[in-house]
């Protein structure tokens, strides 16, 4: 039988209701995802699967092609994006999540960025998170592992230089398409990692890039140099997590997630 408005009831009831604090009752983290990252979003939902913790992503536009006047372009796209992950939210702590954009634009500017935008949240981006593992882990000689361009490396290493961080080994998959980085295998960065980071003058691999795959491989790495490995997005999701107040231990991702 068809329904009728006639069938309808007159009144609508008024529901009482309780409030509380929301999720996130005990960290709220923005991310700031780059258009064509597959990788990251999967691996901080493997970081941040704790009780009472809640994460929001906001995607800023930026180019499948990788190069230094692409990276540098996402500046125009910040304040918008960084707008997209409400204010009302009460952010603790809010990511830029791209390691080479982060070294073109600039740390300082990325964190006045986003803070023009959300004054009361701690700031964060690949870059200065993986800096901050260094000192914490005390390492100075680092092997860093990239798919990027040369030009692209050689601004990163640069970066980590003026910071005090030695680049004592340098290897890449020399990739300009984002969308092929994101496929490169975990098997062949492990292999990468290896390789490279048990040099002796090695105190530490640095594995730079958010779409690269390799949180589930951080132990095995770890295991087989008996050295430190840290990770962009391994690397800012500890330090988001700091930021936060967090203080949890992940024992499965890597020798930082011991120190708070």
């Amino acid at each position: 039988m068809e329904n009728t408005t006639a069938d309808m009831p007159k009144t609508i009831e008024t529901l009482e209701f309780d409030t509380d604090a929301g999720l996130g009752h005990t960290a709220r983290i923005g991310l700031i995802v780059l258009q064509t990252d597959q990788t990251i979003e999967y691996e901080f939902a493997q970081m941040f699967h704790v009780p009472d913790v809640a994460l929001y992503h906001a995607r800023i536009p930026n180019a499948m092609e990788v190069s230094p006047e692409t990276l540098r372009r996402m500046q125009l796209a910040l304040p918008q994006t960084a707008a997209l992950l409400p204010e009302a939210f009460q952010f603790d702590a809010i990511g830029y999540a791209c390691t080479s954009g982060a070294t073109m634009i600039g740390e300082t500017k990325v964190d006045k960025i986003i803070r023009e935008v959300h004054p009361q949240a701690a700031t964060s981006n690949p870059l200065t998170a993986c800096k901050a593992a260094f000192e914490k882990l005390k390492l100075r000689n680092i092997a860093l592992v990239t798919p990027y361009s040369p030009d692209v490396t050689l601004e990163m290493q640069a970066n980590l230089r003026s910071s005090g961080f030695n680049t004592v080994a340098v290897a890449s998959f020399n990739q300009t398409d984002d969308f092929t980085v994101a496929r490169i295998t975990s098997e062949s960065i492990l292999k990468a990692i290896t390789n490279i980071g048990a040099r002796d003058e090695v105190d530490g691999v640095f594995v730079s890039c958010t779409s690269l795959r390799t949180l589930n491989i951080i132990n095995e790495a770890e295991l087989q140099i008996d050295k430190p490995v840290i990770t962009s997005n391994q690397a800012l999701g500890w330090h988001l997590a700091r930021l936060s107040g967090l203080r949890y231990a992940k024992h499965d991702f890597g020798r930082i997630f011991t120190y708070s």
